[in-house]
């Protein structure tokens, strides 16, 4: 329920602060009084795209904001999803800066605009001859038909049931295109792969193979040098070993006169020990190495074998072959499989579609129950509101394909004289049947549902007499369980509201101000009585006004 609203510099408000009850609200005023700046300030706090020319002074900002008593709406989870303070009392709040840009707060959370319209349309419905229009949209029509049937919790089952079958059929297409790609490319993966596992890859392997092919092609080069060594260390009169051996036995001599000689002579003999294996080493070396060809011719054939595959894949490392191996391996694994992959999912896919089949006859046969008693109420309340030759043909059939409300087909016309041929409410109801059968459903509606706040803006145009009075019944009926607003130029029905307000312009200084205040029954009665006859009241004016609030 809208408990308050204020708008600050706004077109021609300056500052206004309006409070708000229960029932039926009616809003009169002269033509361009300003009830069409109301609105427009009530839309910018609930979503609405702001405008810089509707500042009233383009050096302040404008601030318009809104109270709403939400406990009765189940709004917790909207506002636990979106990050939000819940508060049965939330107050939005929006702001249009002079340099044009504009912000939006719920609860003081800053939020975006979707965020705030996603809201709005959650607390108030304001009803236009705009949203009249909705009257001739399929998904609007099921809506009220749904509404009757209680098929809330089915749809929202077969909704979530509906995405699961989307998803399983967008991943059945992935994988038919990639079976359909895959298979021209699954021979050349396969030879690539076949190449790649046939080649010694391991980390470490080439660097192992230019060592030993180093070796073996300089067989002749290494016993020579090793051969040299060999001499200089073993030599009977100059060799290192002899030489050092004799050294050795000098120091041992020397280690009775002071532990200064001891530590040389450990030295030595450490010294000693190291070079003689090192001359038993080299002495091994020479007995194993040996010039072998067909080894050579093995290592060179293995090592050109890598570096043709890392040219061929365009690579220089070891780590990039076997990462191309293992991409190749997932592919040719993925092509091989993917026809069991393309099975499964056809079975996953058959058992969501019956699954679906079964949610969607159950809401059909929900609607086609409440198709005959909802077109009886449609009639009896349009022949109230002056229709009396109203009829509807509403038809529910089956579809080839799941959609978004089931898997239906509406036929929803309308005739509204005698012998006229069924038709689409767009193309064969007026202006002034399409807001009398809009508000025929929202009224039905109101008993099947809550409905948040409503706003009528002028749907009571075009209609006068009884029809009016039958109108402003509906409404009044409908503040039974709902905040009803109505904009309107009728006295009749501004009768029926429990509240009256008056859009109204003044003159101060040099400026020109639209302004809103609550009347008294006095004031009321003058105001019906000018909407009867005139600014010139006359005593009959007076007393039909007096008789309407009676």
């Amino acid at each position: 329920m809208l408990s308050t609203l204020s708008i600050k510099n706004y077109a021609l408000i300056d500052h206004l602060n309006i409070e708000f009850t229960n029932g039926f609200t009616v809003i009169t005023g002269e033509t361009g009084a300003g009830k069409s700046i109301l609105l427009g300030g009530l839309s910018l706090v609930l979503g609405k795209r702001a405008d810089l020319s509707s500042l009233r002074d383009k050096e302040k900002k404008c601030i318009i904001e809104a109270e709403f008593e939400v406990g009765k709406y189940g709004l917790q989870s909207f506002f636990d999803t979106n990050d939000l303070d819940y508060e049965t009392l939330t107050i939005i709040r929006r702001e249009i800066l002079p340099s044009g840009k504009s912000r939006a707060f719920i609860n003081d959370s800053p939020v975006t605009l979707d965020i705030l319209s996603r809201l709005g349309k959650r607390l108030i419905d304001v009803h236009s001859q705009h949203q009249t229009l909705q009257l001739t949209d399929n998904d609007f029509q099921l809506k009220v038909i749904d509404a009757l049937a209680n098929n809330s919790t089915t749809l929202i089952t077969y909704t979530s049931k509906l995405t699961a079958y989307r998803n399983t059929l967008k991943e059945l297409t992935e994988l038919k295109f990639f079976q359909e790609n895959a298979t021209k490319e699954q021979d050349y993966n396969s030879f690539l792969l076949h190449e790649l596992e046939n080649a010694p890859l391991r980390i470490g392997i080439q660097e192992e193979l230019e060592e030993q092919y180093e070796q073996l092609n300089n067989v002749e080069v290494i016993l020579e040098e090793l051969s040299k060594g060999n001499q200089l260390l073993n030599d009977e009169q100059v060799g290192a070993v002899g030489l050092l051996s004799e050294l050795k036995q000098i120091s041992n001599k020397l280690t009775s006169y002071g532990n200064q000689f001891t530590t040389l002579n450990e030295r030595i003999q450490s010294v000693f020990l190291e070079l003689d294996d090192i001359a038993n080493e080299i002495v091994g070396l020479q007995e194993n190495v040996e010039a072998n060809p067909k080894l050579l011719e093995d290592v060179n054939g293995k090592l050109q074998l890598l570096y043709d595959l890392q040219k061929k894949h365009h690579v220089q490392t070891m780590e990039d072959l076997i990462s191309i191996k293992e991409e190749l391996s997932t592919k040719v694994a993925a092509t091989e499989n993917v026809e069991l992959h393309i099975e499964e999912k056809e079975k996953e896919l058959h058992a969501q579609e019956l699954k679906l089949d079964e949610l969607a006859l159950q809401i059909r046969n929900r609607r086609n129950k409440v198709i005959a008693p909802l077109g009886k109420q449609l009639i009896a309340s349009l022949t109230s509101l002056g229709m009396p030759n109203a009829s509807f043909k509403i038809e529910v059939n089956p579809a080839t394909a799941f959609k978004s409300s089931g898997k239906d087909n509406l036929v929803f016309l309308f005739s509204a004289n005698k012998g006229a041929e069924y038709g689409e409410l767009k193309k064969v109801a007026s202006g002034g049947e399409m807001s009398r059968i809009m508000l025929t459903i929202k009224s039905i509606l109101t008993k099947y549902e809550q409905l948040p706040t409503i706003m009528f803006d002028e749907i009571d145009t075009g209609v006068s007499g009884e029809i009016s009075n039958r109108m402003g019944d509906i409404m009044e009926e409908m503040s039974n369980t709902m905040q009803v607003f109505s904009i309107t130029h009728l006295p009749q029905v501004a009768s029926k509201g429990h509240h009256h307000f008056k859009v109204y312009k003044e003159d101060i200084g040099q400026q020109t101000h639209t302004k809103i205040k609550k009347l008294t029954t006095d004031e009321r009665i003058v105001e019906l009585a000018e909407m009867l006859g005139g600014k010139t009241l006359s005593d009959s004016a007076i007393a039909h006004a007096k008789q309407l609030l009676n």
